[in-house]
């Protein structure tokens, strides 16, 4: 790979860069193949394992769950390899294009799970291996891809870094929610089964790779700035910055806390106890969460062209209010779920539809949240620690995601102890905690100074000789 041949630093635009759309191409394919193939994983571990004598031989529930959650950490773990591979190494697009390429062999590996192959080889093994492959692939790029994005931005175009970070998880949740409703269908179709639901996300990974590889010319490929980086990072400056962003990421991390829930989590368990017709729509249990991805589709051009101008009419909405705001959001989705609690135990069958309302808040308050952390976390790292600090980002993440779990672990214990955390008392302790962490984050909050890192641009002069790197020709 050439370097004279792709551009090293954002054209001087005052437009979309042209790389854009490629990367948020890539995007929704990529996640149509990770959230397809985890939608339908528990349910083929415990339903759909053969040995290999070709006999159905389920996981038990329990076993199935911890291994699926093992993978989830895994993923969320993995960045922090992506990050010094592409900041120290290889470059963000390289890092990108090369394990996207483990991740195919990842899904192909478990499209052959059902094959005559895959089940005289042991099809737990196939899974495992299969499973580690997407690891490796899905983690390692999740630091670098919207790292990437802030890539493409300079200071004449960094006013459009809200909106093409909207339009990125809009890529995301259109992508996300197609697959999480078709591939449960193929699983279980008798025509079609494992190997079309493990090999439709495995297709359009593919599709993902080679749309990232024909932007290639379009897109600013910022060089490596070598393991110098772990330096700056031990330095004063970089533990510095470190502590300033977790600042607001200890924040975040209960927001990711209550989000888990909703997705497979408690909010799908509840959904077993509740009336599950609406309007003429008959759901499953597993099918509400669609619900999610379909209103942040809504809401992202919603609130970036008509809700945030009309609040920054009356107070600058800066990207840390935005968090706040989404904060309490989510609290409020979080009374309702209480709320329905509460009539379940008290031997009622509450309609979806009240759920569905949580969902509508706590979509809103996603797309403030988890949108603007990534614009937050790109602008907030130096050039030499953007997907670093994108990694740091996702362990909020994968932090956030333990609460749960540990507290659910814990729950017999502490009921020994007098402190009662089953039912609507469970939904009630994440309400009261997501509120309590609002309104400290309204005054943590104010004492954070935000410091913008971009990268630097061509001039015009080095854009009109060398429009090749540029992607095109300035407005």
């Amino acid at each position: 790979m050439a370097k004279y041949n792709y551009a090293t630093s954002p054209p001087n635009l005052t437009t979309m860069p042209p790389g854009v759309p490629y990367i948020i191409g890539n995007e929704g394919a990529e996640r149509f193949s990770f959230y397809g193939m985890r939608a339908i994983l528990v349910g083929f571990m415990t339903q759909f394992l053969v040995n290999k004598s070709g006999v159905l031989e389920g996981m038990p529930q329990n076993e199935a769950q911890g291994w699926f959650h093992q993978f989830v950490s895994s993923v969320y773990w993995m960045p922090f390899f992506g990050a010094i591979l592409s900041d120290g190494w290889l470059g963000k697009y390289r890092t990108i294009f090369y394990l996207s390429i483990v991740y195919c062999f990842g899904h192909f590996t478990l499209a052959c799970m059902d094959t005559s192959f895959g089940i005289a080889f042991g099809q737990k093994w196939v899974l495992a291996i299969g499973l580690m492959l997407i690891a490796a692939g899905a983690g390692g790029i999740k630091p670098c891809v919207s790292a990437n994005v802030g890539d493409q931005f300079g200071e004449s175009n960094q006013h459009l870094l809200s909106r093409v970070f909207g339009w990125f998880y809009f890529s995301i949740n259109l992508g996300s929610s197609f697959s999480i409703w078709l591939c449960p269908i193929l699983l279980r179709s008798p025509n079609w089964g494992p190997k079309y639901a493990f090999g439709l996300p495995g297709v359009l990974m593919f599709c993902a790779t080679v749309i990232f590889w024909l932007g290639r010319k379009k897109m600013v490929h910022i060089p490596p700035g070598g393991l110098g980086f772990l330096r700056d990072l031990r330095s004063k400056e970089g533990l510095s910055i470190l502590g300033r962003v977790w600042m607001i990421y200890i924040f975040t991390m209960i927001f990711w806390a209550l989000w888990d829930q909703s997705s497979g989590g408690e909010w799908t368990i509840q959904c077993q106890k509740l009336d599950l017709n609406f309007f003429g729509l008959k759901f499953l249990p597993e099918q509400v969460q669609v619900v999610n991805g379909i209103f942040i589709l809504a809401m992202i051009p919603l609130f970036n062209y008509w809700l945030y101008p009309a609040i920054s009419r009356f107070f600058p909405l800066t990207p840390l209010r935005k968090i706040g705001i989404g904060l309490f959001l989510t609290a409020l989705s979080f009374v309702v779920i209480w709320w329905l609690q509460l009539q379940i135990d008290h031997g009622g069958r509450p309609n979806v539809g009240w759920q569905l309302l949580a969902y509508i808040i706590l979509s809103a308050g996603e797309v403030m949240v988890s949108i603007t952390g990534l614009e937050f976390s790109y602008t907030q790292a130096p050039n030499r620690m953007k997907s670093l600090l994108m990694a740091m980002w996702l362990l909020s993440v994968a932090l956030g995601n333990q609460i749960p779990s540990v507290i659910s672990f814990l729950i017999p214990k502490l009921k020994a102890m007098g402190w009662n955390l089953e039912g609507a008392n469970y939904f009630r302790f994440f309400t009261l905690l997501m509120l309590g962490t609002s309104v400290v984050y309204v005054f943590v909050s104010r004492h954070y100074r935000e410091r913008t890192y971009l990268q630097s641009q061509l001039t015009a002069d080095e854009l009109a000789s060398e429009p090749l790197l540029a992607g095109g020709t300035p407005t």
